[in-house]
This record gives structure tokens, C-alpha cells and sequence, in this order.
């Protein structure tokens, strides 16, 4: 799956409220802080990273990619 951002970068919290995965940003900071997101192949801890386009998100299974609006 693809979720395209209008702006330089997004938030790896803000991310998982923009696909649905949680309802908030107490539960983004709960899954991210159990390991249970990697981006671009790796576990990430941080809730604030920046996810540019290109970076690829995965989490359940389920893997995004992150695109720019044109």
C-alpha cells in the first residue's frame, strides 16, 4: 500500500493515525516502543522519526510506502 504525504516528511506516529493502524497517539508510541514497527528493514524506536518519501513502513504484516503528493 502507498500513503501519500503534501509535505517534506512525516512523523512515524502521525504515520500510523494516517493509515489507520491506531486510533492514537498514546497507542502509536505503544507499538513503536514494543518493536513491532520496522522502517526500511529495521526496528524503530523512535515515535518522532521522519519518514520521507521512498521510506517503506511495515507493521502486522502489513507493509506501506510513503509518496508525495504530485
Amino acid at each position: 500500500m502507498t500513503f501519500v504525504i503534501s509535505t517534506e516528511y512525516i512523523k512515524l506516529d502521525s504515520f500510523l493515525k494516517g493509515v489507520n493502524i491506531v486510533g492514537s497517539g498514546g497507542e502509536a508510541k505503544i507499538i513503536i516502543a514494543e518493536g513491532q514497527v520496522s522502517v526500511n528493514g529495521e526496528t524503530e524506536n523512535r515515535r518522532g522519526r521522519k519518514l520521507y518519501p521512498g521510506d517503506q513502513v511495515a507493521l502486522g504484516g502489513q507493509e506501506f510506502i510513503v509518496e508525495r503528493e504530485v
